[in-house]
């Protein structure tokens, strides 16, 4: 920051910053869950990925990522206005595949975002 007498400019660039995230992008959680089905007998080799995801404008993604494993699979993410309907479709989908035979080789877990 130039300190001389002679400036510019009565704004400071250290003068902490109005806009902060909001407190929807804050509150939000993310989580992830990673769920493979390999039958070698059949020549199969998946995966399902889920995520939830707080997007920039106070809503939340639910991010899904499936295809073979070893490839770059496919995406779609869905956009939601409520955690609580995100949270339920993140559920739903698990569930579903699951049952289907998909396990998980390793949880992520779900984390508080800071």
């Amino acid at each position: 920051m130039n300190r001389s007498a002679r400036t510019d400019s009565t704004k400071s660039l250290d003068v902490a910053n109005r806009f902060r995230d909001s407190p929807a992008m804050t509150h939000h959680r993310t989580c992830s869950t990673d769920l493979r089905r390999v039958d070698p007998e059949r020549n199969m080799a998946r995966f399902y990925l889920l995520t939830i995801q707080p997007t920039l404008f106070g809503g939340v993604s639910l991010i899904r990522n499936w295809g073979r494993i070893g490839t770059s699979g496919q995406v779609k993410i869905e956009t939601y206005d409520r955690p609580d309907d995100a949270d339920r479709a993140y559920r739903r989908l698990e569930r579903i595949k699951r049952r289907r035979g998909y396990v998980d080789p390793h949880d992520v877990g779900c984390k508080g975002l800071v």
